[in-house]
């Protein structure tokens, strides 16, 4: 089914909370929506699938491997399949993840 949708509109800001949306989810890989309030993130972890994160609201500190790095709206980052890494939102963050086995 083809259909057009605002990204914006799929997920929204809660607060104190993290808000997810899948569109996509196969063998080979899941796109999920992101929206996470000020102070909000995700624990340290690693996943076995190369991944992509796109911003389209906000920023966020990323950490990937120990190194910390800082995006914001309309960048781009590439997380490494079996990298260990976090986020935390800085502010209000919305993102794009976009995560594609090897």
């Amino acid at each position: 089914m083809v259909k057009v949708e605002s990204l914006e509109k799929l997920v929204s800001y809660q607060k104190g909370s993290v808000v997810s949306r899948t569109l996509i989810d196969k063998k080979i890989g899941t796109v999920t929506l992101f929206a996470f309030d000020k102070n909000e993130g995700l624990s340290e972890h690693t996943a076995p699938y190369d991944a992509l994160v796109y911003v389209y609201d906000g920023e966020s500190i990323i950490t990937i491997s120990g190194e910390n790095y800082k995006v914001g709206k309309g960048e781009t980052i590439i997380m490494p399949a079996n990298e260990p890494h976090a986020l935390r939102a800085m502010t209000p963050f919305m993102m794009m993840l976009v995560m594609i086995s090897a």
